[in-house]
């Protein structure tokens, strides 16, 4: 049996956790694994939770048991599930399957039929180990569908903005608090927001008749950054998802030179020109609008010119 393993990308890694029913049906998601590894290798206990039954065949439990004796015993696979040891030098050795602050660590196996998204987390006493097995031809497809993103719309079924597949959005109460949920696509029409399953229209109902409102808290932006006030010298602070902004006591000589202090303050905080300018634009306008995403911004923060006009977008 051939196999291969590599650090899993970003999107790769929301599929190295329990999915909903929904979704695990539409990737082939037999079950999970849970392990733990002990320090000379000999030990390794573990639980199987089905999800799917219909896919937990017996020809996926022989190609399963197989995979998992190579990623304990084969050195060509640099024995990520040896023991606890061998584990944490393998993630360390593979630090871009790394994320959530380096508290864990996630791979991607492939066999000619099935993927297998591998979580490891080696920091502190844990040293847990989860598998989570999906048939590659509907996992592979699912991937790419969910790549168009996830829109959300107006009651007349007009896109308001759309998310990368995992992202957050905040939901603003008539009350004026808010809670924040992920959003996980399920179809061109559908989604799960906070685990609920929803048709675009029906969240768009709910929106109307509750008198709440749903924005973007995209994870492509910071949690906050510097910016210099339209229109002023005055260094402002924005956070994402908020209207508006904060006075700072920091104050330029004139225009350029506040612009420069901003660039170095955001800079200490690996936040670019181009998401800086981002989150000033929903601050301003809504984080809804186009010009609330950094992609629409070159390098140095200025917009990108397009050969379509956006209406929502701010000028």
């Amino acid at each position: 049996m051939e196999l291969t393993i590599r650090p899993a990308t970003p999107t790769e890694r929301l599929f190295a956790c329990e999915q909903s029913l929904r979704i695990a049906e539409r990737c082939g998601n037999p079950g999970h694994l849970w392990g733990e590894l002990d320090n000379t290798g000999t030990v390794f206990l573990n639980s199987w939770e089905t999800c799917v039954r219909s896919q937990n065949t017996p020809e996926f439990k022989a190609e399963f048991n197989t995979v998992l004796d190579m990623l304990r015993f084969d050195e060509r696979y640099g024995g990520v599930l040896k023991n606890r040891a061998s584990m944490i030098v393998y993630c360390l050795d593979h630090s871009q399957g790394c994320f959530r602050n380096g508290y864990e660590y996630a791979f991607r196996a492939d066999t000619q039929d099935y993927s297998y998204l591998i979580r490891c987390t080696p920091a502190g006493d844990d040293n847990h180990v989860y598998i989570y097995p999906y048939r590659r031809d509907c996992f592979e497809q699912h991937m790419k569908l969910a790549e168009k993103g996830i829109c959300f719309t107006t009651l007349d079924g007009k896109e308001k903005f759309r998310i990368p597949d995992g992202d957050m959005v905040r939901i603003i109460t008539s009350e004026g608090g808010h809670f924040d949920r992920m959003a996980r696509y399920v179809d061109d029409t559908h989604a799960e927001i906070g685990g609920s399953l929803y048709h675009a229209r029906e969240f768009a109902e709910w929106m109307e008749q509750s008198g709440s409102q749903v924005i973007p808290m995209r994870s492509t932006l910071p949690d906050k950054c510097y910016n210099v006030l339209p229109n002023s010298d005055e260094i402002i602070i924005v956070r994402k998802g908020e209207s508006g902004y904060y006075h700072t006591d920091k104050y330029g000589h004139d225009r350029a030179h506040a612009q420069a202090i901003v660039d170095e303050c955001n800079a200490q905080f690996n936040v670019t020109k181009a998401q800086a300018a981002a989150m000033l634009a929903g601050s301003m306008f809504g984080w809804h609008v186009p010009a609330a995403d950094p992609k629409r911004y070159d390098e140095q923060g200025k917009p990108i010119k397009s050969k379509h006009h956006d209406r929502d977008d701010a000028r």
